[in-house]
Protein backbone atom coordinates (compact mmCIF):
# COMPACT_ATOMS: atom_id res chain seq x y z
CA UNK A 1 0.00 0.00 0.00
CA UNK A 2 1.64 3.21 -1.20
CA UNK A 3 1.73 6.54 0.63
CA UNK A 4 -1.17 8.11 -1.54
CA UNK A 5 -3.46 5.78 -1.14
CA UNK A 6 -3.13 5.80 2.66
CA UNK A 7 -3.94 10.11 2.85
CA UNK A 8 -7.20 9.44 0.49
CA UNK A 9 -10.32 10.36 1.86
CA UNK A 10 -14.54 10.47 1.32
CA UNK A 11 -16.22 13.27 2.57
CA UNK A 12 -19.99 13.41 3.19
CA UNK A 13 -21.91 17.11 3.97
CA UNK A 14 -25.62 17.63 4.58
CA UNK A 15 -26.69 20.82 3.57
CA UNK A 16 -30.42 22.60 3.43
CA UNK A 17 -30.69 26.27 2.69
CA UNK A 18 -26.71 26.70 3.42
CA UNK A 19 -26.45 29.67 0.99
CA UNK A 20 -24.90 31.49 3.53
CA UNK A 21 -22.24 29.20 4.70
CA UNK A 22 -21.55 26.67 2.23
CA UNK A 23 -19.62 29.09 -0.32
CA UNK A 24 -16.76 29.40 2.88
CA UNK A 25 -17.08 25.77 3.79
CA UNK A 26 -16.32 24.59 0.18
CA UNK A 27 -13.42 27.09 0.31
CA UNK A 28 -11.80 26.01 3.58
CA UNK A 29 -11.91 22.26 1.70
CA UNK A 30 -10.68 23.44 -1.31
CA UNK A 31 -8.06 24.71 0.32
CA UNK A 32 -7.18 21.82 2.27
CA UNK A 33 -3.35 20.61 1.64
CA UNK A 34 -4.54 17.18 1.24
CA UNK A 35 -8.15 17.69 -0.67
CA UNK A 36 -10.55 14.74 -0.59
CA UNK A 37 -10.81 11.83 -3.18
CA UNK A 38 -14.68 12.55 -3.21
CA UNK A 39 -16.44 15.22 -1.94
CA UNK A 40 -20.82 14.25 -1.46
CA UNK A 41 -22.88 17.02 -0.95
CA UNK A 42 -26.31 15.56 0.17
CA UNK A 43 -28.96 18.41 -0.96
CA UNK A 44 -31.57 17.86 1.49
CA UNK A 45 -34.64 20.01 -0.49
CA UNK A 46 -32.83 23.65 -0.65
CA UNK A 47 -35.10 25.94 -1.65
CA UNK A 48 -32.57 29.02 -1.50
CA UNK A 49 -29.58 29.32 -4.02
CA UNK A 50 -28.05 26.20 -2.86
CA UNK A 51 -28.37 24.30 -5.89
CA UNK A 52 -26.55 27.12 -8.04
CA UNK A 53 -24.07 27.12 -5.85
CA UNK A 54 -23.46 23.05 -6.01
CA UNK A 55 -23.59 23.62 -9.48
CA UNK A 56 -20.88 26.22 -9.57
CA UNK A 57 -18.47 24.43 -7.28
CA UNK A 58 -19.14 20.76 -9.33
CA UNK A 59 -17.61 22.62 -12.96
CA UNK A 60 -15.14 24.16 -10.90
CA UNK A 61 -13.49 20.93 -8.71
CA UNK A 62 -14.40 17.72 -10.61
CA UNK A 63 -13.84 15.64 -6.87
CA UNK A 64 -17.52 17.49 -6.15
CA UNK A 65 -20.89 15.41 -6.25
CA UNK A 66 -24.08 16.38 -5.27
CA UNK A 67 -26.96 14.45 -5.19
CA UNK A 68 -30.66 16.21 -4.32
CA UNK A 69 -33.66 14.61 -1.89
CA UNK A 70 -37.05 15.60 -1.65
CA UNK A 71 -38.18 18.43 0.03
CA UNK A 72 -39.33 17.32 3.71
CA UNK A 73 -39.58 18.88 6.84
CA UNK A 74 -36.45 19.66 8.93
CA UNK A 75 -36.17 16.81 11.98
CA UNK A 76 -32.50 16.83 13.58
CA UNK A 77 -33.73 13.42 14.68
CA UNK A 78 -34.00 10.54 12.53
CA UNK A 79 -34.02 12.71 9.14
CA UNK A 80 -31.06 14.32 10.03
CA UNK A 81 -28.73 10.61 9.65
CA UNK A 82 -31.14 9.40 7.02
CA UNK A 83 -29.79 12.67 4.75
CA UNK A 84 -26.09 11.51 5.76
CA UNK A 85 -26.69 8.19 4.91
CA UNK A 86 -27.76 8.76 1.75
CA UNK A 87 -24.39 10.64 1.40
CA UNK A 88 -22.60 7.70 2.33
CA UNK A 89 -24.61 5.08 0.67
CA UNK A 90 -23.82 6.90 -2.66
CA UNK A 91 -20.22 7.55 -1.98
CA UNK A 92 -19.20 4.36 -1.39
CA UNK A 93 -21.19 2.91 -4.57
CA UNK A 94 -19.48 5.94 -6.55
CA UNK A 95 -16.40 4.86 -5.60
CA UNK A 96 -16.49 1.10 -6.17
CA UNK A 97 -17.86 1.78 -9.88
CA UNK A 98 -15.18 4.12 -10.53
CA UNK A 99 -11.86 2.50 -8.82
CA UNK A 100 -11.71 5.15 -5.87
CA UNK A 101 -9.43 3.84 -3.02
CA UNK A 102 -9.85 5.96 0.05
CA UNK A 103 -8.30 4.76 3.62
CA UNK A 104 -10.93 7.38 4.97
CA UNK A 105 -14.22 8.94 5.44
CA UNK A 106 -15.24 12.00 6.87
CA UNK A 107 -18.64 13.95 7.54
CA UNK A 108 -18.81 17.67 7.38
CA UNK A 109 -21.07 19.89 8.43
CA UNK A 110 -22.36 22.42 5.92
CA UNK A 111 -22.06 24.84 8.68
CA UNK A 112 -17.85 24.10 9.89
CA UNK A 113 -14.77 26.07 8.43
CA UNK A 114 -11.85 24.18 8.43
CA UNK A 115 -8.17 25.44 8.87
CA UNK A 116 -6.27 24.65 5.91
CA UNK A 117 -4.76 21.70 7.11
CA UNK A 118 -7.44 20.14 9.47
CA UNK A 119 -7.50 16.83 7.16
CA UNK A 120 -3.94 16.40 7.23
CA UNK A 121 -3.26 16.69 10.26
CA UNK A 122 -5.63 13.95 11.80
CA UNK A 123 -4.09 11.66 9.31
CA UNK A 124 -0.64 12.11 10.77
CA UNK A 125 -2.93 11.16 14.12
CA UNK A 126 -4.22 7.92 12.46
CA UNK A 127 -0.74 7.01 11.13
CA UNK A 128 0.72 7.40 14.83
CA UNK A 129 -2.00 5.00 16.25
CA UNK A 130 -3.12 1.83 14.23
CA UNK A 131 -5.73 1.42 17.00
CA UNK A 132 -7.46 5.02 16.09
CA UNK A 133 -10.96 4.28 14.62
CA UNK A 134 -12.17 7.19 15.05
CA UNK A 135 -10.93 11.50 15.40
CA UNK A 136 -11.92 14.57 15.22
CA UNK A 137 -10.58 17.95 15.75
CA UNK A 138 -11.91 20.77 18.37
CA UNK A 139 -15.40 23.26 17.71
CA UNK A 140 -14.80 26.79 18.02
CA UNK A 141 -17.01 29.13 17.88
CA UNK A 142 -15.40 33.20 16.54
CA UNK A 143 -16.79 35.26 19.58
CA UNK A 144 -16.24 39.00 18.20
CA UNK A 145 -13.26 38.43 16.45
CA UNK A 146 -11.39 35.91 19.12
CA UNK A 147 -11.95 31.84 18.86
CA UNK A 148 -13.66 30.30 21.70
CA UNK A 149 -13.80 26.25 22.10
CA UNK A 150 -16.71 24.35 22.90
CA UNK A 151 -15.24 22.44 25.57
CA UNK A 152 -16.32 18.67 25.22
CA UNK A 153 -14.72 15.14 26.47
CA UNK A 154 -11.47 14.46 24.73
CA UNK A 155 -12.34 10.68 23.87
CA UNK A 156 -15.33 12.03 21.89
CA UNK A 157 -14.90 13.09 18.32
CA UNK A 158 -17.31 15.56 17.85
CA UNK A 159 -19.78 14.60 14.94
CA UNK A 160 -18.60 17.62 12.37
CA UNK A 161 -14.93 17.33 10.84
CA UNK A 162 -14.98 14.04 11.89
CA UNK A 163 -12.61 11.36 10.26
CA UNK A 164 -13.44 7.00 10.66
CA UNK A 165 -10.77 5.19 9.69
CA UNK A 166 -12.54 2.95 6.77
CA UNK A 167 -11.77 -0.08 8.85
CA UNK A 168 -13.37 1.14 11.89
CA UNK A 169 -16.33 2.77 9.76
CA UNK A 170 -17.15 -0.77 7.92
CA UNK A 171 -16.49 -3.12 10.97
CA UNK A 172 -19.48 -0.49 12.71
CA UNK A 173 -22.13 -1.01 10.73
CA UNK A 174 -21.21 1.89 8.75
CA UNK A 175 -23.52 5.13 9.25
CA UNK A 176 -26.98 4.33 10.91
CA UNK A 177 -30.13 6.15 10.82
CA UNK A 178 -30.71 6.79 14.65
CA UNK A 179 -31.11 10.32 16.05
CA UNK A 180 -27.80 10.09 17.15
CA UNK A 181 -25.74 8.05 14.68
CA UNK A 182 -22.55 9.50 15.65
CA UNK A 183 -22.42 8.71 19.24
CA UNK A 184 -23.70 5.15 17.94
CA UNK A 185 -20.88 4.73 15.79
CA UNK A 186 -18.37 5.81 18.58
CA UNK A 187 -19.84 3.03 20.62
CA UNK A 188 -19.82 0.62 18.54
CA UNK A 189 -15.88 0.90 17.65
CA UNK A 190 -15.25 0.98 21.65
CA UNK A 191 -17.17 -2.32 21.92
CA UNK A 192 -14.74 -3.67 18.89
CA UNK A 193 -11.66 -2.45 20.52
CA UNK A 194 -10.91 0.59 18.41
CA UNK A 195 -9.67 4.15 20.25
CA UNK A 196 -11.47 7.47 19.97
CA UNK A 197 -9.80 11.23 20.20
CA UNK A 198 -10.53 14.53 19.90
CA UNK A 199 -7.71 16.92 19.20
CA UNK A 200 -8.70 20.30 20.49
CA UNK A 201 -5.47 22.11 18.17
CA UNK A 202 -7.37 20.98 15.18
CA UNK A 203 -9.57 23.65 14.63
CA UNK A 204 -13.19 23.66 12.78
CA UNK A 205 -14.90 26.63 13.28
CA UNK A 206 -18.79 26.01 13.59
CA UNK A 207 -21.22 29.00 12.03
CA UNK A 208 -23.77 27.82 14.35
CA UNK A 209 -24.01 27.12 17.89
CA UNK A 210 -24.21 23.28 18.42
CA UNK A 211 -27.66 21.87 18.42
CA UNK A 212 -28.88 25.20 16.85
CA UNK A 213 -30.94 24.06 13.91
CA UNK A 214 -34.31 24.37 15.84
CA UNK A 215 -33.11 26.54 18.48
CA UNK A 216 -31.58 25.99 21.41
CA UNK A 217 -34.08 24.75 23.60
CA UNK A 218 -35.64 22.50 20.84
CA UNK A 219 -31.69 21.07 20.31
CA UNK A 220 -31.36 20.53 23.90
CA UNK A 221 -34.59 18.83 24.51
CA UNK A 222 -33.98 16.50 21.72
CA UNK A 223 -30.85 15.63 23.80
CA UNK A 224 -32.73 14.73 26.75
CA UNK A 225 -34.96 12.54 24.75
CA UNK A 226 -32.32 11.07 23.10
CA UNK A 227 -30.77 9.71 26.64
CA UNK A 228 -33.87 7.84 27.08
CA UNK A 229 -34.13 6.79 23.50
CA UNK A 230 -31.00 4.82 24.09
CA UNK A 231 -31.55 3.83 27.70
CA UNK A 232 -29.06 5.91 29.47
CA UNK A 233 -28.26 5.18 33.21
CA UNK A 234 -29.97 7.33 35.50
CA UNK A 235 -26.61 8.52 36.69
CA UNK A 236 -25.75 9.58 33.52
CA UNK A 237 -29.18 11.79 32.74
CA UNK A 238 -28.14 13.46 36.43
CA UNK A 239 -25.13 14.02 35.44
CA UNK A 240 -25.53 15.67 32.06
CA UNK A 241 -28.20 17.76 32.81
CA UNK A 242 -26.03 19.00 35.95
CA UNK A 243 -22.99 19.80 33.30
CA UNK A 244 -25.78 21.83 30.98
CA UNK A 245 -27.02 23.71 34.49
CA UNK A 246 -23.93 25.06 35.18
CA UNK A 247 -22.84 26.64 32.11
CA UNK A 248 -24.06 29.80 30.58
CA UNK A 249 -26.85 30.02 29.20
CA UNK A 250 -27.93 27.81 31.86
CA UNK A 251 -31.10 26.70 30.59
CA UNK A 252 -30.07 23.76 28.20
CA UNK A 253 -30.00 21.67 31.48
CA UNK A 254 -34.18 22.20 31.94
CA UNK A 255 -34.48 22.01 28.29
CA UNK A 256 -32.36 18.07 28.82
CA UNK A 257 -34.30 17.29 31.74
CA UNK A 258 -37.81 17.97 30.15
CA UNK A 259 -37.22 15.93 27.33
CA UNK A 260 -35.65 13.04 29.12
CA UNK A 261 -38.39 13.32 31.48
CA UNK A 262 -41.37 13.75 29.16
CA UNK A 263 -40.41 10.93 27.49
CA UNK A 264 -40.18 9.05 30.19
CA UNK A 265 -43.57 9.47 31.18
CA UNK A 266 -45.16 8.99 28.17
CA UNK A 267 -42.71 5.58 28.03
CA UNK A 268 -42.36 6.43 23.90
CA UNK A 269 -40.16 3.61 22.17
CA UNK A 270 -36.23 3.05 22.33
CA UNK A 271 -33.70 1.91 20.45
CA UNK A 272 -33.92 -1.56 19.64
CA UNK A 273 -30.14 -2.62 19.71
CA UNK A 274 -29.23 -4.80 22.53
CA UNK A 275 -26.01 -3.29 22.27
CA UNK A 276 -26.03 -0.09 22.51
CA UNK A 277 -28.83 -0.16 25.36
CA UNK A 278 -26.79 -2.77 27.33
CA UNK A 279 -23.88 -0.09 27.18
CA UNK A 280 -25.79 3.41 27.90
CA UNK A 281 -27.39 1.28 30.79
CA UNK A 282 -24.32 -0.21 32.19
CA UNK A 283 -22.54 3.27 32.78
CA UNK A 284 -21.38 3.99 36.28
CA UNK A 285 -20.24 6.67 38.73
CA UNK A 286 -16.32 5.01 37.72
CA UNK A 287 -17.25 6.92 34.20
CA UNK A 288 -18.57 9.99 35.58
CA UNK A 289 -15.96 10.30 37.71
CA UNK A 290 -13.45 10.31 34.49
CA UNK A 291 -15.42 12.67 32.51
CA UNK A 292 -14.92 15.18 35.62
CA UNK A 293 -11.36 14.51 35.81
CA UNK A 294 -11.49 15.00 31.79
CA UNK A 295 -12.90 17.90 32.32
CA UNK A 296 -10.39 19.67 34.77
CA UNK A 297 -7.88 18.66 32.47
CA UNK A 298 -9.36 20.06 29.47
CA UNK A 299 -9.63 23.72 31.38
CA UNK A 300 -6.07 23.48 32.40
CA UNK A 301 -4.66 23.26 28.93
CA UNK A 302 -7.20 25.65 27.76
CA UNK A 303 -5.88 28.22 30.29
CA UNK A 304 -2.16 27.36 29.30
CA UNK A 305 -2.94 28.20 25.72
CA UNK A 306 -4.40 31.37 26.18
CA UNK A 307 -1.63 32.47 28.72
CA UNK A 308 0.32 32.00 25.30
Amino acid sequence: MNSDFKRKYLLITPARNEEKNLPEVSESVAGQKITPALWIIVDDGSTDDTPKILGVLKAKYPWIQSIRLPPRPRDITFHYSYVCKQGFDYSLEYCRENGIEYEYIGLLDADTVLEENYFGKLMDEFEKNSSLGIASGGVYYDVDGKLSREVTDINLPRGTGRLWRKACFLETEGYQIEPSPDSISNTKALLRGWQLRQYADVIETQKRKTSAGEGLWKGYAKNGWMAYYVDKSLSMVLFNILYRSLKSPYYPGIAYFYGYLSSAIKREKKIQDPEIRSYYKNQNLGFLFSRISGAFSRNSMDLKQGEQ
